[in-house]
């Protein structure tokens, strides 16, 4: 499903137009993304839990010709599915 799939589908849902269901699905998107930033967690009950997790520095190799090289510690984003939404999967 591709985001314009995603907000029609909204919209249908909640009875909005477009426009509408597209600035709710925006605002919710950089809502996450600026409590990521911020080292923040966002947890939706029964649905799951975006977080921020930190990776270490490290020394890998580069698959063409096998050198050693060194990867940087940094941040990823992270989600963990809740029990309602895996059910819901499963």
């Amino acid at each position: 499903m591709t985001k314009s799939e995603f907000i029609d589908q909204v919209a249908d849902r909640a009875g909005l137009s477009k426009r509408d269901a597209s600035g709710a699905v925006e605002a919710m998107l950089g809502t996450i993304e600026d409590a990521l930033r911020r080292g923040s967690d966002v947890t939706f009950s029964g649905f799951g839990k975006f977080s921020v997790s930190q990776r270490s520095a490290r020394e890998g190799r580069n698959p063409a010709t096998g050198e050693r090289i060194h990867i940087a510690a940094s941040r990823a984003p992270k989600f963990t599915a809740g029990a309602s939404l895996k059910k819901a999967v499963n």
